[in-house]
């Protein structure tokens, strides 16, 4: 074990707080600039020179599409890179990579120059999971859950504001000045990382990273594995539902002109809920142990599921998704705290990293199940389906916790 540097404190660093507060922030925002094409984006794609109606659909899940898949192929590079050179270089990389494209994506003459802006987004991006890798290794350990719940509610945040902005600007600016400001925006995130945090640096951490592979010296995988599928299972229980819900709500409300309304509110319920509740199951997992925790918000959402395929009204789906947000909150930051308590310092940005390549590939599968199962077998068998898979998690994790999950300090 490596002896900890005067500037280190339990684990930590005495600038753990402060490169929080930056990491959120900086979350927040690079979030903010890359939803916030949502609600504007068929009309951009329009406007670069596609008419027929089906394929401005089609391009539309094309450009958005095409940051996640680029994401999830190159997080686990950027995580092991960042083992080997530093967290803080690699969130200064990815918010100048973002601030370009970003900014390009206003200046854009034809959708195969969208796409491939998108596309290096996703290749250049990743600050929100480069946040999470720095903010678990620099952390105290016995608080990394509750900072992680923090970064994570940021994270959230953005996804719910960023839409938002995205219907208030173009009208206002115009649909081309709105990626410009996002640009300026990543920016102001790029100057706070370059000049606010301070990572602290492990004697030895570059050559122990290059030394071997990040994931072989991990001396007990199956923990890691069984957050990797976990997180995987929560994103895919998240996104199965999202293709349905508009159509599903048509058949609650009584006037159709209010159904997208719905669907809005209801979508943005559980992130809200998640929202408030991230950073307090974070804590609790800090005081009783992660695996608890997650097994109970699995158990919980599972549970929570059940009756979303029998509502009677739009008001019974919104506060049961609601509630459903609430359970699943925490578990974004314990799964990145019981991986960085399972892996030695120059692995942790590798198996963090795969962690959020997990997590992607259960964003795009489970917007392709729901859709497919709710299209031909039946919309209730989405939510049921999903019930059991999460019921199944739970049980998974909890067959697998290890014995020292018992104890409530996971150094040990």
């Amino acid at each position: 074990m490596t002896e900890a540097k005067p500037g280190a404190v339990a684990g930590g660093s005495i600038h753990w707080r402060r490169n929080l507060v930056v990491s959120l922030a900086g979350s927040f925002t690079t979030i903010v600039a890359m939803t916030l094409l949502l609600p504007f984006l068929p009309l951009y794609v329009e406007e670069l020179g596609v008419r027929d109606h089906a394929a401005i659909v089609q391009w539309s899940g094309i450009a958005y599409g095409a940051t996640f898949f680029a994401a999830a192929l190159v997080a686990p590079l950027w995580g092991r890179l960042g083992d080997i050179y530093g967290r803080k270089l690699m969130l200064v990389r990815a918010s100048l990579g973002m601030t370009i494209a970003i900014g390009l994506m206003g200046v854009a003459e034809n959708v195969w120059q969208l796409v491939a802006l998108r596309l290096f987004v996703g290749l250049a991006g990743g600050y929100s999971s480069g946040s999470m890798v720095l903010v678990a290794t620099q952390t105290p350990r016995d608080r990394s859950a509750w900072a992680l719940g923090m970064l994570s509610s940021g994270i959230m945040a953005g996804n719910l504001v960023g839409p938002l902005i995205g219907g208030v600007l173009p009208p206002m600016i115009g649909i081309r000045n709105t990626f410009l400001a996002a640009g300026g925006l990543i920016f102001l995130a790029f100057l706070a990382t370059t000049f606010l945090i301070r990572e602290e640096s492990v004697p030895g951490r570059r050559q122990a990273a290059k030394a071997g592979s990040g994931w072989a010296a991990i001396p007990d995988k199956a923990p890691v594995l069984a957050m990797l599928a976990t997180g995987m299972l929560l994103m895919l229980a998240n996104m199965s539902i999202e293709p349905i819900i508009t159509v599903y709500l048509a058949q609650l409300v009584e006037r159709p002109e209010t159904v997208t309304m719905w669907a809005g509110v209801v979508m943005s319920a559980a992130a809200f809920g998640s929202i408030l509740s991230a950073s307090r199951l974070g804590h609790l997992a800090d005081r009783i142990g992660h695996w608890p925790v997650i097994a109970g918000a699995l158990v919980a959402a599972g549970v929570l599921l059940l009756p979303q395929a029998f509502v009677t009204s739009a008001w019974q789906l919104l506060l049961l998704r609601f509630l459903m947000g609430i359970a699943l909150g925490g578990l974004l930051p314990c799964i990145a705290a019981v991986i960085r308590h399972g892996v030695p310092d120059q692995s942790a940005g590798t198996a963090l990293g795969l962690s959020v390549s997990s997590q992607y590939v259960g964003q795009v599968a489970g917007p392709l199940l729901g859709g497919f199962i709710g299209g031909h077998i039946g919309m209730r068998v989405v939510f049921l389906g999903t019930s059991i898979l999460l019921l199944a998690g739970a049980a998974f994790v909890w067959s697998g916790k290890p014995p020292r999950a018992r104890q409530v300090d996971p150094q040990h």
